[in-house]
């Protein structure tokens, strides 16, 4: 098979890397990938502007005709932009089988509003919230509430249209820059205001396939994925400045069986419910971002796609075909596929530091080059996915703030944690940092994220 990965991050390189550890697929088109990418076994990374048969196109558009030019069998789209511009709908009506959700489901991420009308219409446990579009109004019901509360931007704003505010007054300014003063642009226009929620986050993901028959052979299926941890904050002990990022765990050790029997019952089984009730067409992976209160699971927000870094704590711990799964979720004999599948995962632990250029997630330097010595990665049983970093000449630089990610496996996660940290000191570039507690006790953020 020959499979298109659209993406240039850390997620994107751990998929093509799973996937290339299929013996069904023969070749990995990324588009545009990164540096991990192109140094990665069985994959060819394109760039759209630099194809001849792309120049009178753009966005979107190009992804299309590099999968039509390229013959590939299937796509995997892995952010959230393309999908919630609908490239699902477009590779679909080109013949082209995709893994990710048509519009309709794009937009449980693509706004925050109709996620949690979704939430609500369906009865996934969720905070309690408002949406607003008045900023008066908005100013208003910070007073009536008061703090803490969670103010959120409707629309996509690549991680920073959330703000937990812990006064009255951080509420009111953030209200202010989304709305009043645009620092996300349209994403702002519209603001849903939360109910803080007390507890510990944690991430499942899943794969999702929901068609019309399907859904009316009753095999629509989510099937979740062992359980996940992501630590947002720059700083070691959960503070600093929210990121995109610093690391993350799998699986969780402190989700208990009556957690996760909640999760299923009042957040999985009812978004599952939900999609058919709304006749969704989704085929890919959904993730779920839960708080655990004192009353149980509640849903804080859905992505349309695999989480980042999630994915790179996740996807090692997979002791089945990637490949597989992909073809599972499409269902292309339409005979539920996915609800016939299992998921089979390794006994131990997965910990991945993230490693970030000094000043990110404000301003920071790019293009400086970034050496991994072999030895020592491997004497730690460490992969390194590679998120900011670009292919120049022979030498990988550094291109983003989130540069890479370290993942080491382990029977125990204090081994895990022991063979990551242990493969970072293989890595080196000027100015790097990375968290030094990442799934350590007290590393792990409480309240609503």
């Amino acid at each position: 098979m020959k499979v298109m990965v659209i993406g240039s991050g850390g997620r994107e390189h751990a998929i093509s890397w799973k996937l290339a550890q299929s013996s069904k697929v023969d070749e990995i088109i990324c588009v545009p990938g990164n540096g991990g990418t192109f140094n990665e076994t069985k994959c060819r990374n394109i760039e759209p502007s630099e194809c001849d048969y792309t120049t009178d196109v753009k966005g979107i558009d190009s992804y299309v005709q590099i999968a039509v030019y390229e013959q590939v069998d299937f796509v995997i789209v892995g952010p959230e932009d393309p999908l919630s511009e609908g490239i699902a709908d477009q590779l679909w009506k080109c013949g082209i089988p995709t893994v990710g959700p048509k519009s309709a489901g794009a937009s449980l991420e693509a706004s925050k509003d109709v996620a949690k009308q979704f939430m609500q219409q369906h009865n996934v446990a969720c905070a309690f919230s408002k949406t607003v579009t008045d900023i008066e109004e908005a100013h208003g019901y910070i007073e009536e509430k008061g703090a803490p509360i969670v103010v959120k931007a409707d629309g996509l704003a690549a991680g920073k249209g959330v703000v937990v505010a812990a006064t009255k007054e951080d509420a009111h300014k953030a209200i202010d820059d989304f709305m009043a003063n645009k620092t996300l642009g349209d994403a702002g226009a519209k603001v849903v205001l939360e109910e803080y929620l007390q507890g510990v986050e944690i991430s499942v993901l899943a794969a999702v396939s929901v068609t019309k028959e399907s859904a009316s052979s009753g095999k629509a299926t989510i099937l979740p994925f062992t359980t996940a941890r992501d630590h947002k904050r720059l700083l070691d002990g959960a503070k600093g400045p929210n990121t995109g990022g610093m690391g993350a765990i799998a699986p969780v050790q402190d989700v208990s069986p009556e957690q996760w029997n909640q999760f299923m019952e009042t957040c999985l089984n009812p978004t599952l419910q939900g999609m058919i009730a709304e006749k969704m067409d989704y085929r890919g992976f959904i993730f779920f971002g839960v708080m655990l209160t004192k009353e149980g699971p509640k849903l804080l927000e859905y992505n349309v796609r695999l989480g980042d870094p999630e994915t790179q704590a996740v996807l090692p711990l997979m002791d089945f075909d990637f490949a597989d799964l992909c073809v599972a979720i499409l269902d292309l004999d339409n005979n539920g596929s996915l609800a016939d599948f299992t998921c089979s995962w390794k006994k131990g632990f997965i910990c991945a530091p993230v490693v970030v250029s000094s000043g990110y997630p404000a301003a920071y330097k790019k293009g400086y080059p970034i050496s991994l010595d072999t030895n020592i990665i491997n004497k730690n049983g460490a992969t390194i996915f590679i998120a900011g970093g670009i292919q120049k000449d022979s030498n990988l630089v550094t291109s983003g703030g989130r540069v890479l990610a370290c993942s080491a496996y382990g029977d125990t996660f204090e081994e895990a944690w022991k063979n990551s940290y242990g493969a970072l000191e293989g890595v080196h570039f000027t100015d790097l940092f990375y968290r030094k507690d990442i799934g350590l006790p007290g590393a792990a953020e409480s309240g609503s994220l």
